[in-house]
């Protein structure tokens, strides 16, 4: 429930956006923010799908979790949430080391770069994504461990 929780917490951010708020914006920087401040048509479709895909991701591993069932439907969507975990984990885990390597200056920023926005990549966008997949690979392995202990 924590990580549909965290997953939920990211797509209202984005879905505060996509209805016209501008709090933050500054801080997802590049081409985001400027497809995001637009606010044309296809940054809306996309800015659409991006709340989408995120409220799928969080919503779909409840369900594996929840439910009970063995069913071939139920083994693909469990394949799926391991999936979102993954991408979820790797995604956080890569952009976080990669920003806070430029924010300590191991790395260099792009010429042009916003420092701002890096550094709230660095410290809370990036870190969410790790910290999301880590809470759903933490579920998923204590559904699993439930599963096989039902199973002895």
């Amino acid at each position: 429930d924590a990580a549909c929780l965290v997953g939920l917490g990211f797509a209202a951010v984005s879905a505060y956006w996509l209805l016209g708020g501008e709090r933050l914006m500054e801080t997802i920087g590049g081409s985001l923010e400027k497809q995001a401040r637009v606010r044309d048509a296809p940054a809306l479709v996309a800015m659409s799908i991006v709340v989408a895909l995120k409220v799928l991701a969080a919503v779909l591993p409840v369900v594996v979790i929840r439910r009970r069932s063995s069913s071939a439907w139920m083994r693909r969507l469990q394949v799926f949430a391991w999936i979102d975990a993954a991408i979820l984990t790797l995604y956080g885990f890569v952009y976080t080391t990669v920003g806070l390597l430029v924010q300590a200056d191991v790395l260099h920023s792009p010429a042009g770069s916003n420092e701002h926005a890096l550094a709230w990549h660095a410290y809370v966008w990036d870190p969410w994504f790790r910290v999301w997949g880590l809470l759903l690979c933490a579920a998923l392995l204590r559904r699993r461990g439930e599963t096989r202990g039902k199973l002895r």
